[in-house]
């Protein structure tokens, strides 16, 4: 055989040394997926994380003027039975005075958008330092509009979870929630 029978890989023609480039090269790159794998699925949340991303509650023996708090993904959620005064103090409220302005309607609507004034499911921490506000237990300090007081900084709020004085910037956050019936909401 002559030596100019063998390819030599110029004018694209290609060559063994073409073929094992990218054979090599495809190869590494499923070595590296395959190394990456665990460390990327790892990420994920855990099981017992998304076994907690969503709770139902049964309201029904939450007493008119009770509130409860129950764990949900890591933090307090306040769940509050609101007595005709707490409902009528809230809807009262010019939105001019608030800070983070949101009608009380909108605070008690879930996510079929379905109105139930008489229950309040927020999550209880406070949106200035993440503290846990006082107001859902018996005998607690609930501010100078009926709601909830953070102690730490002197954050108020009212029976619809706004922001009315202090630091605090927002209201109490509203989870999306859901009445599956009249006596469960599931959260989440």
């Amino acid at each position: 055989m002559a030596a100019s029978s063998i390819p030599t890989g110029g004018h694209g023609d290609p060559t063994r040394r073409d073929f094992l480039m990218v054979a090599t090269g495809a190869l590494g790159a499923v070595g590296i997926a395959a190394t990456a794998w665990p460390f990327i699925n790892n990420l994920n949340p855990a099981a017992d994380t998304l076994a907690l991303s969503t709770v139902e509650v049964n309201v029904q023996p939450i007493a008119v003027g009770q509130a409860v708090t129950v764990k949900w993904r890591g933090k307090p959620l306040f769940i509050r039975h609101r007595t005709p005064e707490e409902i009528k103090e809230a809807e009262a409220v010019p939105l001019s005075e608030l800070r983070d302005p949101q009608t009380d309607n909108s605070r008690v609507t879930d996510t079929a958008k379905k109105v139930r004034p008489e229950w309040l499911v927020q999550i209880g921490v406070c949106t200035h330092l993440g503290c846990v506000p006082l107001g859902n237990k018996p005998g607690d300090p609930k501010g100078p509009f009926g709601g909830w007081f953070c102690p730490c900084h002197g954050s108020a709020y009212d029976t619809s979870g706004r922001i009315r004085q202090g630091p605090a910037p927002k209201n109490l956050e509203i989870p999306p929630y859901l009445f599956t019936s009249d006596t469960l909401v599931r959260v989440g």
